[in-house]
């Protein structure tokens, strides 16, 4: 009887072990799926705010939460299940879906910075509601849609990461990685789209310090948000190029992508500090270009050409 019992409880010991593994092993694939992940998050970011405009500040949070369970709603129930579907039956596609999304990231890169450079902007269809409940519905169910492509990019780009296992541990693999970026973007979006609500009441207190802290939160809430702005156009060019070169590569056209190594390579070892994180941006850096390039031409295609296009039958 006492050997039986120790015997249970060296299985039992087994279990944890191999359950606290598989836990391990979810948080690390996770958390490389996340970093890779990072141009579409940070865009998200920055996107989601716009949502909460011309709404009334007792309605910000509550609209944040239903965008963020709407994005949970795409994730785990639509997109995950694909995703699935797509590593059992066809993986051979996800390096071309990869490609697919970085061309749209690069594309939407450089289509803000033509935006900018022109000031031409697509025209919101912020259309005159005048009733509060149908607006919210508006700005929550396109906020939703929107998040759902950036959505679909992310869990093609976690699936991407996952190394050759199990459904169960791709399925949980997905859901970890997310449930923790809706977590973490919405939570960012909450405190962001209230910072200038804490700014002002920061800002009433009887300390002076405390009041200098609240005016600066204030005006630093727009700086924020152009940084935010600019910080997803730079990570979404990264992230895109770095997708469109690698998927070359996986295709046997690896010459740009050594390139970009050697190169990465050749400044990191010149440079007499850092020499890890000059190598890093460097291939960031060229990763960018190759993005903007590829959403130089597709914004051509798509904005300048039919442009000349039309003015050219006009003049005839």
């Amino acid at each position: 009887m006492p050997g039986g019992l120790v015997a249970l409880l060296d299985d039992i010991a087994m279990i944890a072990k191999l359950a606290a593994t598989s836990v391990d092993d979810v948080a690390a694939a996770a958390g490389r799926a996340g970093v890779k992940a990072a141009g579409v998050v940070i865009d998200d970011t920055a996107v989601t705010p716009r949502y909460v405009v011309g709404l009334t500040p007792d309605r910000e949070l509550p609209i944040i939460a239903k965008i963020a369970v709407g994005s949970l709603r795409n994730k785990l129930l639509i997109l995950l299940p694909a995703a699935l579907l797509l590593s059992s039956f066809a993986p051979w596609a996800i390096t071309p879906l990869l490609m697919i999304g970085g061309a749209y990231l690069c594309f939407e890169a450089t289509e803000k910075i033509f935006e900018a450079v022109t000031g031409t902007h697509h025209a919101e269809e912020v259309a005159d509601i005048h009733d509060p409940a149908e607006l919210e519905k508006r700005q929550v169910g396109g906020a939703i849609r929107t998040d759902f492509i950036l959505s679909a990019e992310i869990m093609v780009i976690a699936l991407s990461d996952i190394p050759k296992s199990s459904v169960l541990m791709q399925g949980f693999v997905l859901a970890a990685v997310g449930i923790a970026i809706t977590v973490g973007v919405y939570g960012v979006v909450g405190l962001i789209v209230k910072m200038d609500d804490i700014g002002l009441h920061l800002a009433q207190r009887k300390s002076a310090g405390v009041r200098a802290l609240g005016r600066g939160l204030v005006k630093a809430m727009p700086i924020l948000l152009e940084g935010l702005s600019t910080l997803g156009v730079a990570a979404m060019a990264w992230v895109g190029g770095g997708f469109i070169v690698h998927g070359l590569e996986e295709f046997g056209l690896g010459v740009i992508s050594h390139g970009l190594h050697d190169a990465a390579k050749a400044v990191g070892h010149a440079s007499p500090v850092a020499q890890g994180l000059v190598e890093w941006l460097v291939g960031a850096l060229g990763s960018a270009v190759i993005g903007m390039i590829v959403g130089g031409v597709i914004v051509a295609v798509l904005h300048l050409i039919p442009r000349k296009t039309g003015e050219t039958a006009a003049a005839h």
